[in-house]
């Protein structure tokens, strides 16, 4: 096919696309609906009797706010990667309060571990975690698939890791409000360890329920 005639069959029946919303306005979208199945689940399972002393302590603020944040940033990395015209450090950026949140948990633990020695890292189980934050982002989880399948993502692979660790990371988030283990070796191990195994596996699904990026030309195979 020659260049001319390849540029003529391009323009043959255009037709009017819809520009889709900035990846920001996206994720206000996702994050409304979101937020109050997190809040249900939370008044479901019973707000925790020490909720007001809690809010009233640093810490636990900023852990549940980073939580939040994460939640927040990755939902828009999301969103950011499904456009070309999107730089790669917007597709990252969930990685900083990531990092942080892990930081916030790490800090405790290491400085028992130096004092007490392993003896002082008291881990017990707690199975509720893993199912609790998958119900508290189980609705994350479907509302950013439905918007991302909207539009092709144009990194598919990047947008249902960052969509999956946004739903898991709200829910842990939603999880700090009516569940009272607050060690942070136990936060760390059980809270966190969750939102790991939850966003490896909504990554692998969602990478099999967003469409694929295929480009063809009119003509070709023809």
């Amino acid at each position: 096919m020659q260049t001319d005639e390849l540029i003529t069959r391009l323009g043959e029946d255009l037709v009017a696309v819809r520009r889709a919303a900035p990846p920001w306005r996206r994720a206000a979208l996702w994050l409304a609906p979101s937020a109050a199945a997190g809040a249900a689940v939370a008044l479901g399972f019973g707000l925790r009797a020490d909720l007001a002393q809690r809010l009233a302590d640093p810490r636990f603020v900023l852990e549940t706010g980073l939580a939040l944040l994460t939640a927040i940033a990755a939902a828009w990395a999301a969103f950011c990667a499904g456009r070309p015209d999107e730089p790669a450090w917007k597709l990252w950026l969930p990685m900083l309060p990531l990092a942080l949140w892990l930081a916030t948990l790490g800090q405790p633990c290491l400085l028992i571990l130096v004092t007490r020695g392993p003896a002082g890292l008291v881990v017990t189980q707690d199975a509720m975690c893993l199912p609790a934050i998958a119900a508290g982002g189980l609705v994350p989880a479907v509302a950013i698939t439905a918007l991302l399948r909207r539009v092709t993502p144009f990194r598919r692979g990047h947008a249902s890791f960052c969509g999956a660790l946004a739903a898991a990371a709200l829910g842990a988030c939603a999880l700090r409000f009516y569940h009272t283990q607050d060690a942070a070796i136990m936060v760390l191990i059980w809270q966190l360890g969750s939102v790991a195994i939850l966003t490896a596996a909504g990554s692998w699904i969602g990478r099999h329920l967003l469409p694929a990026l295929r480009v063809t030309f009119p003509g070709a195979g023809a």
